[in-house]
Formats: structure tokens, C-alpha cells, sequence
């Protein structure tokens, strides 16, 4: 399978079958420290806390997901403050996660070694 990091999100309307379980963790070995959570409606979300020394580099470092995210036409729910940043992705047209939410975690990835 090819890296995630140098694949594309495709744009995702619907009409998709969100992955199931076992496919799920399949793709969560290709991605570092993501956790899989649900919420209150089964959803099922891919979330990974960074932390930071303080406010500017948690800034920069979401400014840094914006851009990338505009780049793949996929956005994640952030969460952040001083010293951290929270990042919830899922395919919100399937109700549940897909190759892009991956592609998505494995780029942010990129721009940090935390």
C-alpha cells in the first residue's frame, strides 16, 4: 500500500460506506498515535493530542493544519490553547472515518515531531 503521507484526500459527498472496524485498524498501524473514539452518536473519530511550550507554537502549528487541510479539502475539528492542540478528524458526509480522515492524520504527522 502507498504511503498515506504522499496520497491525495478525494472529496467525499456521501454515498460512501464509512470503514468498518477491522479496517479501521488497519489503517490506524500506518499512523503515529492517533486514537480511535466515538462519540455520543457512534461516530466513529480519529484524535490525537500535541503538546507545545506555550501559546505561539500552538498556534503556528495549528495555522500549519489549516493550511494543510485547505490544501486537502478535508477539515478536522481543533481544539487548542496554551501549550496544546486537539485534533478530531472524521468524514462528517459518511458519519464515520475514511482513507482521507488517514491521508489526513499521516500529513499532519509531518509537521511535528511531538
Amino acid at each position: 500500500m502507498n504511503d498515506l503521507k504522499d496520497k491525495k484526500c478525494k472529496p467525499c459527498e456521501g454515498g460512501v460506506t464509512p470503514f468498518d472496524i477491522s479496517e479501521i485498524h488497519k489503517y490506524q498501524k500506518m499512523v503515529d498515535g492517533w486514537k480511535i473514539v466515538q462519540n455520543e452518536k457512534n461516530i466513529f473519530f480519529l484524535e490525537k493530542k500535541f503538546n507545545f511550550k506555550n501559546f505561539k507554537d500552538s498556534q503556528d502549528f495549528v495555522n500549519n493544519v489549516g493550511r494543510i487541510s485547505e490544501d486537502e479539502g478535508h477539515h478536522p475539528d481543533i481544539i487548542f490553547g496554551w501549550g496544546y492542540a486537539k485534533i478530531n478528524i472524521t468524514t462528517h458526509a459518511i458519519e464515520g472515518l475514511s482513507e482521507n480522515d488517514f491521508i489526513l492524520a499521516s500529513k499532519i504527522d509531518q509537521i511535528t515531531n511531538v
